[in-house]
């Protein structure tokens, strides 16, 4: 990618980011775009092949679930909970554009495949510490894969998200730990 001014930059990925939350993808052009950045296409297609690519970068930037980070509690199902909570936390802020985006992926392949290509692997060397933790306490029997617990608690947070939508307060938050995640991680390291 070219480099671009860090406040044109960051125009072009607001005015995305504002226009996918208002139109949707479908219906957003890159012309929309660079009217509401005040920048011109040719900015745009200097840094961006086009609107899959501007979108990608969107979702990768700024609306990809960033890892909460690990909040040592002093027990497992307190640092669960506390991961949990800032995933939700972080789930609602984005709400709008979450539902927005949700359909697209599934029905736009090609937007679906760029970002397959462009996603990154989340660090989580917070929650991996903290499983650790619980290992050293004698709260699991064994190391747990943290990648595998994320997926369960992203897709608990989703699910909830776009079946019930918010908020996704303390009694989800308590279920959630409660009758998954901590059922679940106690016998992925019992197994």
């Amino acid at each position: 990618m070219a480099p671009l001014d860090p406040e044109r930059d960051r125009a072009i990925l607001d005015a995305t980011m504002e226009l996918l939350s208002e139109v949707g993808y479908d219906r957003m052009t890159v012309d929309q775009i660079a009217k509401r950045a005040k920048a011109s296409k040719a900015t745009i297609y200097r840094r961006w092949a086009g609107k899959p690519e501007l979108v990608v970068d969107v979702i990768c930037r700024r609306f990809d679930m960033e890892v909460p980070l690990g909040q040592d509690t002093g027990s497992l199902r307190g640092d669960l909970a506390a991961i949990f909570r800032s995933l939700c936390q972080a789930v609602e802020r984005k709400h709008t554009l979450v539902i927005g985006l949700s359909s697209t992926l599934v029905s736009n392949q090609e937007l679906a495949r760029t970002l397959r290509t462009h996603m990154q692997a989340k660090d989580l060397g917070d929650v991996k510490a903290l499983l650790d933790q619980a290992v050293e306490r004698g709260e699991l029997a064994g190391a747990v894969d943290p990648a595998r617990l994320f997926a369960i608690a992203e897709a608990l947070v989703w699910h909830r998200m776009i079946f019930n939508g918010p908020p996704l307060g303390d009694s989800f938050v308590a279920e959630s730990v409660d009758g998954v995640l901590l059922p679940v991680v106690t016998a992925w390291a019992a197994g």
